[in-house]
């Protein structure tokens, strides 16, 4: 039994060689939610929906997110009223008392639909109005993942980290934007000052969250910030991770990340912005995989491999290679 943590991009590309060493029906993904926003009314969980799309077949991956060859007529359309409007465009944050208000899954992350910010194409709104009017409806964000995972046919077990509000906010030079606003539209361009995960000490992980934390776990190359922090955030992960057995996948090749903004995000949290780094992020870590061309050593087992993932081959070798971790410390 083996257990992922997952945010958008780096751990699915992982998960495309996944079944060469375990068994889909033995593996279970808990996805980062603290990404997750409320846009024009509807609720959208990027990291949970482009592992939907993966293990659906239908990701775009190019992009690595978003469902491949999808139309976007209605963002464009969107983009057209706003203009012939004369609306303001851009990320358009509700006020305070509407943030704390309404649908309680979409605490301080609710942004307008006006000229839409973030391209969400026709297919993938299908997602989001479905999972919304499912929540809407009495259901918890665990069941209604579920059932867009049997919708999707995905093989492993889908977990959402909470069923309760968390939401990732970035305190920058130019004031507190939700991080979707700051990587999305900002392009990650304003100096950090610290990151929030708002929420998180009153939520609790979502059911079989921490029963999975049991089994191995691996921490795949997403953002150890934005993508794993708010996972780690939740109420007793870290004494779970700290009791369990964990390989960390580096999402850093030297100084470079897989994608995101993980070196300015990890100089934040006072961590090396490269493998060396992950110590501090992940002191529970029991092995880590690492490029082959990483100079840096640990005191805890190390497997080294090209970790480069640009198809299912590489994912696979890289896979391998989290095996071979996991048999240094079983």
């Amino acid at each position: 039994m083996v257990t992922f943590l997952s945010g958008g991009t780096g751990t699915p590309k992982l998960l495309d060689g996944a079944a060469v060493a375990f068994s889909p029906e033995e593996t279970t993904v808990v996805a980062n939610t603290g990404d997750d926003v409320e846009l024009g009314g509807l609720f959208v969980s990027p990291d949970i929906d482009t592992l939907l799309f993966q293990g659906g077949d239908v990701l775009d991956r190019e992009r690595w997110w978003g469902i491949n060859n999808d139309t976007h007529r209605t963002n464009e359309a969107l983009m057209d009223v706003a203009e012939a409007a004369g609306l303001e465009t851009g990320p358009q944050y509700l006020a305070d008392d509407a943030q704390t208000s309404g649908r309680w899954l979409s605490r301080w992350r609710r942004f307008s639909g006006v000229a839409e910010f973030m391209t969400i194409g026709d297919r993938d709104r299908a997602v989001h109005i479905t999972r919304t009017s499912l929540l809407d409806g009495g259901g918890t964000l665990s069941e209604v993942t579920a059932t867009l995972a049997r919708a999707f046919g995905l093989e492993y077990e889908l977990l959402p980290m909470s069923d309760d509000p968390v939401a990732t906010l970035v305190h920058t030079d130019e004031g507190v934007m939700h991080f979707q606003e700051f990587w999305i539209d900002r392009r990650a361009e304003p100096a950090v000052e610290t990151v929030e995960f708002r929420g998180s000490t009153g939520a609790q992980p979502a059911p079989g969250v921490l029963e999975a934390l049991e089994d191995v776990v691996v921490v795949g190359p997403s953002n150890p910030v934005t993508s794993i922090g708010p996972i780690l955030s939740l109420p007793g992960v870290a004494d779970a991770l700290a009791e369990t057995t964990v390989v960390v996948v580096s999402p850093f090749i030297g100084d470079e990340t897989f994608s995101g903004p993980a070196a300015k995000l990890m100089d934040v949290v006072g961590a090396e912005a490269s493998s060396a780094g992950l110590v501090t992020a992940f002191p529970f870590a029991d092995a880590f995989v690492i490029d082959k061309g990483d100079d840096v050593t640990f005191s805890q087992p190390t497997v080294r491999t090209d970790i480069t993932i640009d198809s299912p081959e590489d994912a696979e070798r890289v896979v391998r290679a989290v095996e071979m971790a996991i048999e240094k410390v079983t």
